[in-house]
């Protein structure tokens, strides 16, 4: 009879820790955050923000022309899945980082070095949380400068991928 009562006990404490692992792995996959931006389709290029994880922006889904001014470069944004995202930027900002800034088009934090560019169209990848971040490029190549120090050259390529 002891037997009996250890059995069950034993299989019923198995049931209760599957349970809870199961519950477990479900709350945690639940938990994490979209990197994926809620976008709404506007004719204005100002961004709208939310206090959402996935902030809310007016940027046209697939890119386009944005901005006014003399001169004008590519922008590509590359997100955590491989999608890219291209835009004709106008501008008489002096550098890159100003002329996206102005836009909305990234955001970030100040530091020491600079902008750490933690926003890009609307998608945040922090590498302190995701243990990914943004990299910059100029022209395909990884830019030796920050976004806020590079200048604007007419008919350039600029980047932002997530690695």
């Amino acid at each position: 009879m002891r037997v009996i009562v250890k059995q069950r006990l034993l299989t019923l404490l198995c049931v209760g820790l599957w349970v809870a692992t199961a519950l477990t792995a479900a709350g945690c996959t639940a938990a994490k955050p979209s990197l994926s931006p809620a976008v709404v389709q506007t004719d204005s290029a100002a961004p709208e923000q939310t206090d959402s994880l996935a902030p809310m922006v007016s940027i046209p889904l697939d890119g386009g022309t944005l901005g006014e001014g003399q001169t004008e470069f590519a922008f590509v944004v590359v997100d955590g899945a491989g999608q890219e995202t291209q835009f004709q930027i106008r501008t008489d900002e002096a550098t890159v980082g100003a002329a996206l800034l102005k836009l909305g088009l990234i955001a970030g934090d100040e530091g020491q070095y600079g902008l750490y560019v933690k926003t890009v169209n609307g998608i945040t990848v922090d590498y302190d949380t995701d243990g990914k971040y943004w990299a910059f490029y100029v022209d395909e190549e990884y830019a030796s400068t920050g976004v806020d120090s590079t200048q604007v050259v007419q008919g350039g390529t600029y980047s932002f991928k997530v690695k």
